[in-house]
């Protein structure tokens, strides 16, 4: 974050003075690492939290070495030397690159170090077994999630701020967590002990079971985890750890350079290091004593910076940073800010407790100033109190107003009188002055634009109150932006209008779309989302232009990390035979698969395929598709029923195989997992499933729409009940087409049921309020019949370079834009 951060201020100020060159040992563009938690817990996808993909520094002529890690500085030949990282190193680890590969070597004017740091790794034995976990990375967050599938219990080791967001995350994965914290309290350095202990019990209300003064000194378990043993002997079973213990600045190129590096690369008010040409800013630097391990130091840092290397501002200084922070997770509300405690005896304190519901606020007040303060429970005024302690502004003297807002309704703070150097966002570092120049010169007058054109509030959204109150003061008021609701970005169209649109003028293609309804202009974000659209709307017609695809969808089959594919064959209610599981065994063999898994939903997954590969896996497989790569009906997963199952009321997997015959390949605006059970045992999970059928006394069977259990956990709503399988596809069918129709592409089928609600939806599709049914049967039906096996390709390619390989790069990219 700090480097490329620094980029960005260097080119607001002067875009075309330098050549700048980047080594970065992660393999992608940067991205907002204090939104990790929240794609570890599943409220944010990876896409969210990226500032800027590859393709942002390439448009801006910036070398960036994605998966290079800078190892030293020649300074007498002005040098910096970079090697490529093992696929699969750790970014922060102590080594990791591959020493067989040819050093990179890059001359250099200037440098700028901004290593960051890496986790902390108390002293314990074991800390290599499989499923110990460090907490820093994207990857990190993804293979977090991936192992938690296969366990039970999980410890993290860290009851500090990332330590409790990484144990809230593992909450949405099932698992039952422990935080181990060798401190008295939870999170020292922001809380007393009294709202320490009132968090603590928030937490373990939330499932999260808290072990304090506790220190961990063995890992157990040779092949992998199976507990700790702490330092009086007595042990802990778990299956997995998550090392989240401090952080470390990541000082090496620094020391092997030369440099001065005490805790950290010591730095001057300037940025400047021992070297007057080489510079540091963010977590590996140590100013005037400290180390900073929170982001608005490095916001601070990078500006500064800017100024001095551009020569803007040749007096500009950095001179430390006020620390002020929140807590990301879902289900509790916790600022801090400043001091936790009274340091003078002039100091008041003011303090309001209600413990029935965890409601804790403390504020420490000193000259009439806020000198510290602490929210737990309701945080309505921190984003006002935050404000108010980074600028030291003289309170009100009605104390009450800072905790509970005025009494007359006018804001406490007007964000009028704030300097424009005012921090207003702290999760992207958005100043008062450029949300300020973004309405007034960007003409931007609603939340979302500004938010387009700065990045303000598109972090934790708590400072969109102060944009609100922005928006008054300097454009009069705050608009309702209309393109919150188009369907994709580049074209100004609702859903509805889009597909009246379509249908009037009969537009059978991406790029007829753009042409006739966006002024001719192609939006790279808007393709997808339109081929899905109109997949579903012209199902025989469709123009398929495969430029408006993701690579997943042009080959169908799941693009991996290192760059290989996973194909899984189509196994019709999870239900093989002798003769499938042969052949799927050769052809894995044969094709050297890294690795054969049974998925979450009862099927094979082939991994590790070279794409240039995948015609000759499928046509040997002889098996269709199972559509495991697409926004697409997946499949529909089933308990034994009937035939095996003594408690079995109905025929679940005759139910199953007929549902994945039938809607095999139905595009959707998000994929779709369906289940049927057998009884109201669930042996199935189809109560949290997009679509759920249930046998249950008397031959019926119950649907159930809208449930999930991924990132989000939500049992289905009952939509009816009803006698027979064909009822069962019929109100399916009904309820897909009519998702396909009104949801927003990427939306979910829980996000759908709950915007419209279950009783909209049961006068729809089950009483026919709207008089559509028979036009819905009818176009699902025609949907249903122009289904063609995708894997068919393999005897007759799109084009001739659809199974080439593409540029390592390339892939990367769109792996994670996918």
């Amino acid at each position: 974050m700090a480097g490329a951060r620094v980029v960005e201020e260097i080119l607001q100020r002067d875009a075309q003075r330098f050549a700048i060159t980047m080594f970065g040992a992660e393999p992608y563009g940067n991205y907002n690492r204090i939104l990790l938690s929240n794609v570890l817990s599943g409220s944010q996808q990876m896409e969210e939290i990226f500032l800027n993909p590859l393709l942002w520094y390439s448009e801006r002529n910036i070398a960036l070495h994605a998966g290079v890690k800078a190892t030293s500085i020649d300074r007498v030949r002005r040098l910096v030397i970079g090697k490529p990282m093992r696929p699969t190193s750790l970014p922060y680890g102590l080594d990791g690159c591959d020493q067989s590969a040819t050093p990179i070597a890059e001359s250099y004017d200037q440098v700028i170090i901004a290593t960051g740091s890496r986790p902390f790794l108390p002293p314990m034995e074991g800390m290599d077994t499989p499923g110990v976990f460090q907490f820093r990375t994207v990857d990190d967050c993804g293979q977090i999630a991936s192992y938690a599938k296969q366990c039970k219990k999980a410890i993290v080791i860290g009851g500090g701020l990332l330590g409790l967001e990484a144990a809230r995350g593992l909450l949405t994965h099932r698992v039952e967590v422990t935080v181990l914290e060798a401190m008295p309290q939870l999170m020292t350095a922001q809380l007393d002990p009294e709202s320490a202990t009132l968090l603590k019990t928030t937490m373990e209300r939330m499932g999260v079971q808290v072990l304090l003064e506790q220190i961990a000194t063995h890992i157990l378990g040779d092949e992998r985890v199976t507990g700790l043993r702490f330092k009086d002997g007595s042990t802990l079973e778990t299956d997995m750890v998550v090392v989240s213990a401090g952080i470390r600045p990541i000082t090496e190129i620094a020391k092997d350079s030369g440099l001065t590096v005490e805790k950290g690369i010591v730095c001057d008010d300037q940025m400047r290091t021992s070297d007057p040409d080489i510079f540091a800013v963010g977590e590996c630097v140590q100013h005037r004593g400290v180390l900073y391990g929170l982001v608005d130091p490095i916001w601070e840092q990078a500006a500064t910076l800017a100024d001095i290397i551009t020569e803007k501002n040749p007096q500009a200084a950095y001179v430390g940073s006020k620390l002020a922070t929140k807590l990301k997770v879902m289900g509790v509300q916790l600022a801090s800010m400043g001091a936790t405690k009274p340091a003078q005896p002039d100091d008041e304190v003011v303090l309001y407790r209600e413990p029935s519901r965890g409601v804790y606020k403390k504020l420490i007040i000193r000259d009439d100033k806020l000198v510290g303060g602490i929210l737990l429970g309701e945080t309505d005024t921190a984003g006002v109190l935050t404000q108010m302690f980074t600028l030291e502004t003289v309170l009100p003297e009605r104390r009450a107003d800072l905790l509970f807002g005025s009494s007359n309704g006018a804001p406490i703070l007007s964000v009028f009188d704030l300097p424009d150097h005012a921090q207003i966002c702290n999760c992207n570092g958005v100043s008062k002055g450029g949300i300020k120049e973004a309405i007034l010169i960007g003409k931007c007058h609603s939340v979302s634009k500004v938010g387009a054109h700065t990045k303000a509030g598109m972090g934790c959204g708590s400072c969109k109150s102060l944009i609100m109150q922005l928006l008054e003061v300097y454009a009069g008021e705050v608009v309702e932006d209309p393109s919150e609701h188009y369907y994709v970005p580049g074209v100004p169209l609702t859903k509805p209008e889009l597909i009246a649109a379509i249908k009037a003028q009969g537009l059978k293609s991406v790029s007829a779309v753009f042409r006739e309804l966006a002024g001719g202009k192609e939006d790279p974000g808007s393709k997808v989302g339109l081929a899905s659209l109109l997949k579903s709307l012209w199902p025989h017609e469709y123009e398929d232009e495969r430029d408006a695809r993701f690579i997943n969808d042009r080959v169908h089959a799941n693009i991996q990390r290192d760059g290989t594919f996973s194909v899984i064959p189509r196994i019709y209610g999870g239900v093989t035979s002798a003769a499938e599981l042969k052949k799927i065994a050769e052809v894995a063999e044969k094709y050297q698969a890294k690795m054969v898994k049974l998925t979450g939903g009862q099927r094979i997954d082939l991994l590790g395929f070279k794409k240039a590969d995948l015609p000759a896996v499928w046509k040997e497989l002889g098996i269709p598709s199972g559509h495991a790569y697409t926004k697409a009906f997946r499949t529909c997963k089933s308990c034994v029923g009937t035939d095996f199952c003594r408690y079995g009321l109905g025929d679940s997997i005759a139910l199953s195989q007929k549902i994945e015959r039938r809607f095999q390949g139905i595009e959707s605006p998000h994929k779709m997992k369906l289940a049927t059970a057998g009884c109201p045992r669930n042996c199935s999970e189809a109560y949290v499933k997009d679509l759920g059928a249930v046998a249950i006394e008397g031959g019926q069977w119950e649907i159930y729409l809208g449930g999930a259990a991924g990132g989000s956990v939500r049992k289905g709503d009952l939509l009816c009940t009803v006698t027979s399988h064909d009822e069962v596809l019929r109100y399916m069918g009904r309820f897909m087409q009519y998702y396909r129709e009104n949801g927003k592409y990427l939306e979910r089928s829980y996000g759908f049921v709950e915007r419209l609600g279950i009783e909209k939806l049961r006068d729809v599709l089950v009483h026919d309020t709207e008089g559509i049914g028979t036009r819905l049967d009818a176009e699902i039906e025609a949907a249903v019949a122009a289904y063609k096996d995708p894997w068919e390709e393999a005897t007759k390619p799109v084009h001739e370079n659809q199974f080439t390989n593409p540029l390592a790069v390339s892939v990367r990219e769109e792996e994670v834009r996918a």
